[in-house]
Protein backbone atom coordinates (compact mmCIF):
# COMPACT_ATOMS: atom_id res chain seq x y z
CA UNK A 1 0.00 0.00 0.00
CA UNK A 2 1.33 3.43 -0.89
CA UNK A 3 1.44 5.98 1.90
CA UNK A 4 -0.01 9.42 1.08
CA UNK A 5 3.44 11.00 1.37
CA UNK A 6 4.82 8.40 -1.08
CA UNK A 7 1.99 9.19 -3.51
CA UNK A 8 2.82 12.90 -3.42
CA UNK A 9 6.51 12.21 -3.97
CA UNK A 10 5.70 9.77 -6.79
CA UNK A 11 3.38 12.29 -8.45
CA UNK A 12 5.95 15.04 -8.18
CA UNK A 13 8.63 12.74 -9.61
CA UNK A 14 6.39 11.71 -12.52
CA UNK A 15 5.51 15.33 -13.23
CA UNK A 16 9.18 16.34 -13.19
CA UNK A 17 10.10 13.58 -15.62
CA UNK A 18 7.29 14.51 -18.01
CA UNK A 19 5.41 11.26 -17.40
CA UNK A 20 1.77 11.37 -18.47
CA UNK A 21 0.71 9.32 -15.42
CA UNK A 22 0.04 12.49 -13.42
CA UNK A 23 -1.19 14.58 -16.37
CA UNK A 24 -4.79 13.45 -15.75
CA UNK A 25 -4.77 14.73 -12.17
CA UNK A 26 -6.60 17.99 -11.57
CA UNK A 27 -7.10 20.07 -8.44
CA UNK A 28 -9.88 19.04 -6.07
CA UNK A 29 -13.24 20.66 -6.80
CA UNK A 30 -16.96 19.88 -6.50
CA UNK A 31 -16.99 19.13 -10.25
CA UNK A 32 -14.13 16.64 -9.95
CA UNK A 33 -15.87 14.87 -7.08
CA UNK A 34 -19.12 14.64 -9.09
CA UNK A 35 -17.26 13.38 -12.18
CA UNK A 36 -15.46 10.67 -10.23
CA UNK A 37 -18.59 9.47 -8.44
CA UNK A 38 -20.58 9.33 -11.70
CA UNK A 39 -18.26 6.42 -12.50
CA UNK A 40 -19.09 4.69 -9.20
CA UNK A 41 -22.12 2.42 -9.61
CA UNK A 42 -24.36 2.52 -6.55
CA UNK A 43 -27.57 0.88 -5.42
CA UNK A 44 -30.61 3.15 -5.28
CA UNK A 45 -32.55 3.70 -2.06
CA UNK A 46 -35.40 5.95 -1.02
CA UNK A 47 -35.31 7.41 2.49
CA UNK A 48 -38.67 8.40 4.03
CA UNK A 49 -39.80 10.09 7.24
CA UNK A 50 -42.83 11.73 8.75
CA UNK A 51 -42.68 15.53 8.55
CA UNK A 52 -44.80 18.23 10.19
CA UNK A 53 -46.96 18.48 7.05
CA UNK A 54 -46.97 14.84 5.95
CA UNK A 55 -44.50 12.30 4.61
CA UNK A 56 -41.17 13.32 3.07
CA UNK A 57 -38.61 11.34 1.12
CA UNK A 58 -35.71 11.45 -1.28
CA UNK A 59 -33.64 9.18 -3.50
CA UNK A 60 -30.24 8.29 -2.05
CA UNK A 61 -27.23 6.54 -3.52
CA UNK A 62 -25.02 7.25 -0.49
CA UNK A 63 -26.51 4.44 1.63
CA UNK A 64 -23.96 2.24 3.35
CA UNK A 65 -23.82 -0.42 6.01
CA UNK A 66 -21.82 0.84 9.00
CA UNK A 67 -21.90 -1.89 11.64
CA UNK A 68 -23.40 -5.34 12.16
CA UNK A 69 -23.33 -5.15 15.97
CA UNK A 70 -25.31 -3.03 16.57
CA UNK A 71 -26.89 -2.99 13.10
CA UNK A 72 -26.20 0.53 11.80
CA UNK A 73 -26.40 2.21 8.40
CA UNK A 74 -25.68 5.71 7.16
CA UNK A 75 -26.57 8.03 4.30
CA UNK A 76 -25.87 11.62 3.35
CA UNK A 77 -28.39 14.40 2.81
CA UNK A 78 -27.81 18.01 1.82
CA UNK A 79 -28.93 20.59 4.35
CA UNK A 80 -30.70 22.44 1.53
CA UNK A 81 -32.78 19.39 0.57
CA UNK A 82 -36.54 19.70 1.01
CA UNK A 83 -36.55 16.57 3.20
CA UNK A 84 -33.82 17.81 5.54
CA UNK A 85 -36.04 19.79 7.96
CA UNK A 86 -38.09 16.64 8.72
CA UNK A 87 -35.02 14.37 8.84
CA UNK A 88 -33.24 16.81 11.14
CA UNK A 89 -35.97 16.28 13.76
CA UNK A 90 -37.36 12.78 13.25
CA UNK A 91 -36.59 9.90 15.58
CA UNK A 92 -37.36 7.18 13.01
CA UNK A 93 -37.09 6.81 9.25
CA UNK A 94 -37.63 4.30 6.47
CA UNK A 95 -34.98 2.94 4.11
CA UNK A 96 -36.17 1.30 0.89
CA UNK A 97 -33.94 -0.57 -1.58
CA UNK A 98 -35.40 -0.20 -5.07
CA UNK A 99 -35.66 -2.87 -7.75
CA UNK A 100 -34.79 -2.45 -11.41
CA UNK A 101 -38.53 -2.17 -12.15
CA UNK A 102 -38.75 1.02 -10.02
CA UNK A 103 -36.82 3.52 -12.11
CA UNK A 104 -39.83 5.88 -12.26
CA UNK A 105 -40.24 5.71 -8.46
CA UNK A 106 -36.55 6.59 -8.05
CA UNK A 107 -36.94 9.50 -10.48
CA UNK A 108 -40.04 10.75 -8.64
CA UNK A 109 -38.23 10.84 -5.30
CA UNK A 110 -35.21 12.54 -6.95
CA UNK A 111 -37.33 15.24 -8.64
CA UNK A 112 -37.41 18.59 -6.88
CA UNK A 113 -40.91 19.89 -6.20
CA UNK A 114 -42.64 16.57 -7.02
CA UNK A 115 -45.54 15.29 -4.91
CA UNK A 116 -43.59 12.15 -4.12
CA UNK A 117 -46.36 10.36 -2.22
CA UNK A 118 -49.18 11.01 -4.71
CA UNK A 119 -50.40 8.26 -7.06
CA UNK A 120 -48.91 6.21 -8.57
CA UNK A 121 -46.63 5.91 -5.49
CA UNK A 122 -47.97 3.07 -3.36
CA UNK A 123 -47.23 3.45 0.35
CA UNK A 124 -48.67 3.12 3.84
CA UNK A 125 -47.90 4.22 7.39
CA UNK A 126 -45.67 1.69 9.12
CA UNK A 127 -44.29 1.24 12.63
CA UNK A 128 -43.30 4.46 14.43
CA UNK A 129 -45.40 6.36 11.86
CA UNK A 130 -42.72 5.84 9.19
CA UNK A 131 -44.05 6.08 5.60
CA UNK A 132 -43.27 2.71 3.95
CA UNK A 133 -43.15 2.21 0.19
CA UNK A 134 -44.80 -0.90 -1.24
CA UNK A 135 -43.26 -3.32 -3.75
CA UNK A 136 -39.59 -2.61 -2.98
CA UNK A 137 -36.75 -5.17 -2.78
CA UNK A 138 -36.19 -4.52 0.91
CA UNK A 139 -37.24 -1.98 3.52
CA UNK A 140 -36.14 -1.06 6.99
CA UNK A 141 -37.51 0.98 9.84
CA UNK A 142 -34.61 2.66 11.62
CA UNK A 143 -34.03 4.80 14.71
CA UNK A 144 -31.81 7.83 14.13
CA UNK A 145 -28.77 7.73 16.43
CA UNK A 146 -26.61 10.56 15.01
CA UNK A 147 -26.51 13.43 12.55
CA UNK A 148 -22.92 14.32 11.74
CA UNK A 149 -22.03 17.61 9.99
CA UNK A 150 -20.05 17.00 6.77
CA UNK A 151 -19.61 20.11 4.64
CA UNK A 152 -22.97 21.13 3.13
CA UNK A 153 -24.43 17.73 4.08
CA UNK A 154 -25.23 15.73 7.16
CA UNK A 155 -24.35 12.07 7.56
CA UNK A 156 -27.32 10.40 9.23
CA UNK A 157 -26.51 7.25 11.22
CA UNK A 158 -29.47 5.02 12.01
CA UNK A 159 -29.98 1.74 13.84
CA UNK A 160 -32.18 -0.94 12.29
CA UNK A 161 -35.33 -1.65 14.30
CA UNK A 162 -37.39 -3.75 11.85
CA UNK A 163 -36.86 -5.01 8.33
CA UNK A 164 -38.23 -6.95 5.37
CA UNK A 165 -35.87 -8.31 2.70
CA UNK A 166 -38.33 -10.52 0.80
CA UNK A 167 -39.27 -8.26 -2.12
CA UNK A 168 -38.87 -9.82 -5.59
CA UNK A 169 -36.49 -8.73 -8.31
CA UNK A 170 -33.02 -7.37 -8.85
CA UNK A 171 -31.55 -4.07 -7.64
CA UNK A 172 -31.76 -0.74 -9.42
CA UNK A 173 -28.35 0.92 -9.91
CA UNK A 174 -27.25 4.49 -10.57
CA UNK A 175 -24.23 4.99 -12.85
CA UNK A 176 -23.03 7.77 -15.16
CA UNK A 177 -26.01 9.95 -14.20
CA UNK A 178 -28.59 7.30 -15.20
CA UNK A 179 -30.56 4.49 -13.61
CA UNK A 180 -29.42 1.05 -14.77
CA UNK A 181 -29.98 -2.64 -14.15
CA UNK A 182 -27.44 -5.36 -13.47
CA UNK A 183 -26.22 -7.24 -16.52
CA UNK A 184 -25.47 -10.96 -16.48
Amino acid sequence: MTAPSDLSASSASSAASGSSASAAFEPASPGLLRSVFRRHAAGVAVITARGDHGPVGFTATSLTSVSAEPPLLSFGIGTGASSWPALSRTGHLGVHLLGEHQEELAATFARSGADRFAAPTSWHDGPEGVPLLDGVLARLVCRVVARVPAGDHRIVVAELVLGDHTGPGRPLLYHQGRFNALRD
